[in-house]
Order: structure tokens, then sequence, then C-alpha cells
């Protein structure tokens, strides 16, 4: 049995979590604690991938990263290369897609710490960026591992983004859920049940580890 989109999936799914990490922790922090108007449209915005078929992302972002479009155009013009039906088009799309599953845990996490803890490290000297890093990341660390595994295990089992954008190039898009497809076409259900239950044993396990530690670590809250 090939393993090979086993190991793609693993990858893509620990970039695209990486990369949300990252991008979602100013955005989060900013829709728990803003009272801007726009706070519900930008909120609106990131939980559209909840309610939106995959089929309908996907196709919008075929459009975007195309050679034509928004984003693809740009990246041609500077690389020289396409990002549709490559796997750096795969992280863009599965970064998209995955989006409320990182911000939603990080803005309620940092809901209930709230402003006070920061206003008190100010108060004493400490920079914000300091102060957000002793203190805020550290008492957001149950948000922090609930939207890591989310991102991760919700970027696992993409099928009609990933599809749409990458297709199904072996080592370079065919990601496992895809693979899983393409057995049950070809009446493979042997190879389609390894590969089914591995990954429905490993997404369970994942979400038991979470949910037992954000049991015995409550959240803080101000």
């Amino acid at each position: 049995m090939d393993f090979g989109p086993v190991w793609l999936t693993l990858k893509l799914a620990t970039i695209t979590t990486f990369i949300l990490l990252i991008l979602c922790t100013p955005l989060a922090w900013w829709l728990a604690h803003s009272k801007s108007r726009w706070a519900g449209v930008v909120e609106a915005i990131v939980a559209l991938p909840l309610v939106l078929p995959p089929t309908v992302l996907g196709f919008y972002l075929l459009i975007a990263l195309g050679a034509n479009g928004i984003i693809g155009g740009p990246w041609s013009e500077l690389t020289g290369s396409a990002l549709v039906f490559t796997f750096s088009g795969l992280v863009i799309a599965s970064v998209l897609y995955s989006l409320p599953f990182v911000v939603q845990p990080l803005q309620n996490a940092f809901f209930s710490v709230g402003k006070k803890p920061l206003e008190v490290a100010w108060c004493l000297g400490a920079s914000r960026l300091d102060a957000f890093i002793t203190i805020i990341l550290p008492l957001s660390l149950r948000g922090y591992i609930t939207a890591a595994v989310l991102g991760f295990t919700h970027t696992m089992g993409e099928f009609g983004v990933v599809l749409m954008v990458g297709g199904s190039i072996p080592s370079e898009t065919q990601v496992l859920s895809i693979a899983i497809y393409e057995q049950v076409e070809v009446l493979d259900y042997s190879t389609a049940h390894t590969l089914s239950a591995g990954l429905l044993v490993f997404t369970f396990v994942v979400l038991l580890i979470v949910y037992t530690l954000n049991r015995r670590y409550p959240s803080h809250v101000s």
C-alpha cells in the first residue's frame, strides 16, 4: 500500500496549522476585543467555510489561484509557476478553508482572559508584545491547543476544496481523502478501509486527548 498520501496529508496539515496559528492570533485578538462595526462583517467572512459547500469555496479558490486570478496572477508573475494543482496552492486553500476552526477557539480564549491581565502588565512596565507573550499566551493555552488540533484534523479531512484546487497528482496533491475516494472508485475497499480506519482512529485519539486536557485544565476567566 502506498503511504505517500498519508505523509503528504500530515505535511499539509502541519504547515497549514502553523501558518494559521500565526495569522489568526492578531485577528482573533482583534475580534475578541474590537468594538468596531466591521467586526461583525469580518466574523461573518471568517465563518463562511463553516456553511459554504466545499465545492463552492473550492471553485472560487480555483479562480483566485488561477493564472489570471487575484492571487495566482501576481504569484505567476513573481515566480513563473502556477498555484493551481500544486502543493503551494493546497496550502493556501487549506489555510482559508480551516480559518474559522482556528480563529474561533482563539477568539473565545482571548475573550475569556480579557484585557485586565494585559493592562496590569503594562502598568508594571512591560511592553505590549512582552506582556502578550508572557501573560496572555500562557493564559490562552487551552484555546491554542483546541485551535491547533481542530485546524490540524480539519485539514486532514479536507476533500472538496483540495480536489478542486489540487486535483489528484501523486506525491504532489493527492492527499489522504482523495486517495480514499479513488480506492472506492476502483472498488478496492480493502485499501479504502485501511486508510479510512487509520484516519478515524487518529482523529478520535487526538480529539480525546484535547477534550481530556480541557477538562483537566479549565480556562482562565477574568
